[in-house]
C-alpha cells in the first residue's frame, strides 16, 4: 500500500502529461503530492523530514512552473532535491559529525556504526548521481523525453533500494543472532 502511495504522484503526473501537457501534469503532481502527504500523515501520525521537503519543493517549483509558464522549474526540481540531500548528508557527517541517515532510520534498523557511515557515503554518491542524471536529461532533452525518463528512471531508485537491502542484510542477520 505504501509503495503505491509513494509512486502515485509520479504516475498521475505521467498520465496527465501524456493526455494533456506539462502544465496540467504539474498541477496534478502538486495536488497528488498534497494528497500523498496527507495520507502518509493519516497512516503514520507524523511526516518524515523527506516528506516535508518533497512537498515544499513540489509546491514551490510547481507554482513557479505554472505561474511563469516555464517547464524548466518542474524539470529541475529533482536535481535540486537530490543535490540538497547529498549536501545535507555530507555536511552532517563531515562537518556536524552526525549521521542523519542513522538518526532518521536508526530506530528501524540496528546496524553497526561502520555500516551506517558507509551507508551514508553510499547515499551521498547516489544522490549526486541522481542529481546529475536528472540535470543532464532536463538540460539536453525535450520535455517529453524528460517525463519518460522520470517514469522509466524509477529503475534507478528501485535498483538502489534492492542493492542497499543486499548490502545491509548480512549485518541485520548478525545483529539478530546476538539478541
Amino acid at each position: 500500500m505504501k509503495l503505491l502511495i509513494d509512486f502515485l504522484p509520479i504516475l498521475l503526473f505521467f498520465g496527465a502529461f501524456k493526455y494533456y501537457d506539462i502544465y496540467v501534469g504539474t498541477a496534478v503532481l502538486m495536488a497528488a503530492t498534497v494528497v500523498q502527504t496527507g495520507l502518509i500523515y493519516w497512516m503514520d501520525r507524523r511526516l518524515q523530514t523527506m516528506h516535508k521537503i518533497t512537498l515544499a519543493l513540489v509546491l514551490l517549483f510547481g507554482t513557479l512552473t505554472l505561474t511563469l509558464h516555464d517547464d524548466r522549474f518542474i524539470k529541475w526540481k529533482p536535481t535540486v532535491l537530490y543535490a540538497a540531500m547529498a549536501i545535507g548528508l555530507a555536511v552532517s557527517i563531515w562537518v556536524m559529525k552526525k549521521n542523519f541517515l542513522k538518526i532518521m532510520l536508526g530506530s528501524q534498523l540496528a546496524l553497526p556504526e561502520p555500516i551506517w557511515k558507509k551507508l551514508n557515503l553510499i547515499w551521498v554518491g547516489y544522490c549526486i548521481f541522481m542529481a546529475a542524471i536528472n540535470g543532464y536529461v532536463a538540460a539536453y532533452y525535450s520535455t517529453e523525453d524528460w517525463v519518460n525518463f522520470k517514469l522509466w528512471g524509477y529503475a534507478f531508485p528501485l535498483a538502489f533500494i534492492v542493492a542497499q537491502g543486499f548490502y545491509i542484510a548480512p549485518h541485520l542477520k548478525s545483529d539478530e543472532g546476538k539478541e
